[in-house]
C-alpha cells in the first residue's frame, strides 16, 4: 500500500517553456516574500543565445543529496521525497552546498546570507502558463533498498 508520498519538482517538458520569469516570480513572492527573480529557488535560463531554448536549474531532488552531504552544520537535511530542507538557524553562509550541487539547483540570498533551496511546494507550477512545470512522486526515492 503506497501512502502519502511526497512530490518533488520536475521541469516535464521545456521545449514549451517561453522563458517569461511567471515561475521564478511566484516563487520570490509566494515562498520567500520577495519581489526579485534572484530569491527564486528556481532559475530558468537561456541555452545557446537567442536562437537557444530555454533551460531551468532546479533541485532534481536527489536521493543522496551532495548539497547536504557538504554541509558541515547539518543546515540541510534530507526531506522526505528526495531534496532538501534548510534549518536556517544551523546555516552559517559557507555555500559548500552550492558548489556540492552538481545540477546548480540552489541559490545564495546575499542579504540573509543562506542558501535558497526549493520547498518542492509548487507555487511556480500553478503560474506556468505553458504547462511546463510539473509536481510528481519521486519513485526512485520510494523504491530504494534500505
Amino acid at each position: 500500500m503506497k501512502k502519502n508520498r511526497q512530490k518533488i519538482l520536475k521541469a516535464i517538458d521545456m521545449s514549451k517553456c517561453i522563458g517569461c520569469s511567471s515561475c521564478m516570480l511566484a516563487c520570490a513572492r509566494n515562498v520567500h516574500g520577495d519581489y526579485s527573480p534572484i530569491k527564486s529557488a528556481i532559475r530558468i535560463q537561456s541555452s545557446g543565445g537567442f536562437q537557444g531554448r530555454f533551460v531551468a536549474n532546479i533541485c532534481r531532488g536527489c536521493i543522496h543529496p551532495a548539497c547536504a552531504a557538504a554541509c558541515r552544520t547539518g543546515a540541510l537535511m534530507q526531506r522526505d521525497g528526495g531534496g532538501v530542507q534548510l534549518v536556517q538557524e544551523k546555516c552559517i553562509g559557507c555555500k559548500k552546498c552550492i558548489s556540492a550541487c552538481i545540477v546548480q539547483g540552489i541559490a545564495f540570498d546575499d542579504q540573509k546570507h543562506i542558501p535558497i533551496v526549493c520547498l518542492q511546494c509548487g507555487q511556480c507550477t500553478k503560474s506556468c502558463p505553458h504547462s511546463v512545470l510539473s509536481m510528481e512522486v519521486n519513485d526512485a526515492f520510494y523504491e530504494r533498498s534500505y
